[in-house]
């Protein structure tokens, strides 16, 4: 299956492009600093997590990450180069792709485009989230919904990057999953070498207190404890990626 995949995933304009290996090699192909997991999967959906802390302010995060065409990775693109992406960040704006006219004196050539995703939210420094089925999902008929939130750290900005995949397809869920996480991670990386990447090395001997634990439920994250907050019937476990809409309607 593999075999098949990384094709598309690699670059998705170049469909007989032949790649073998492993998905252990597909990932390792991938395999960048920034921390990234499949998170949640099950017979009909996944879940892929990635997060990094870059030395830019919460404005200079989202400018960049309004403009993919400085960070986006060219062989994740259908043309061949991120220069072609553009972003509108507003309710029902395009994450979209233009394919350039090909260049042949003998016939008239037309322009082509992709639409990667569209925008359900958009708030400026602090989240962006669309639905969109990327690389080979645009084949499948499944939902994708991808989420990057930001917030302040000790220094620059924490970016969460969160994309959230259900329905059926025709991958197995393990291969594509584990496919599409690395290719986020690809992305996230992008946008965090732009910015410029910190490290935050933690000691779980430092005997220190942890940030982002709920003191009064150890072992629980805050941003849990924020959510279960908000819906005391909610028993399910959320991605941090959601306390960055908690409180707007607070302004």
């Amino acid at each position: 299956m593999i075999d098949r995949l990384l094709p598309f995933m690699l670059r998705p304009q170049r469909f007989s492009a032949a790649i073998g290996g492993s998905i252990i090699g597909a990932i390792a192909l991938f395999a960048q600093p920034a921390t990234a997991e499949v998170v949640e999967q099950d017979n009909d959906h996944f879940v892929t997590k990635a997060e990094a802390v870059v030395a830019a302010d919460t404005k200079a995060t989202w400018l960049a990450l309004i403009s993919p065409a400085r960070w986006w990775s060219d062989e994740h693109t259908w043309s061949g180069d991120a220069e072609n992406l553009t972003l509108t960040p507003q309710a029902g704006g395009c994450f979209c792709e233009r394919i350039p006219e090909v260049e042949d004196a003998e016939r008239i050539t037309l322009e082509g485009s992709v639409e990667h995703m569209r925008v359900v939210q958009s708030y400026p420094e602090r989240a962006l989230r669309m639905r969109g089925s990327l690389g080979p999902l645009q084949s499948e008929p499944v939902t994708g919904v991808l989420t990057v939130a930001l917030s302040e750290a000790a220094e620059g900005t924490r970016i969460v990057w969160e994309y959230n995949v259900g329905g059926p397809t025709r991958y197995e869920v393990p291969t594509i999953a584990a496919a599409v996480d690395a290719v986020m991670t690809q992305q996230l990386n992008g946008i965090a070498d732009l910015l410029g990447r910190i490290d935050e090395p933690s000691d779980p001997d430092d005997g220190g207190t942890d940030d982002n634990m709920d003191p009064e439920q150890p072992g629980k994250p805050a941003t849990d404890a924020l959510i279960d907050s908000g819906d005391p019937d909610s028993s399910d476990d959320r991605s941090n990626v959601d306390d960055a809409f908690l409180d707007f309607a607070d302004g």
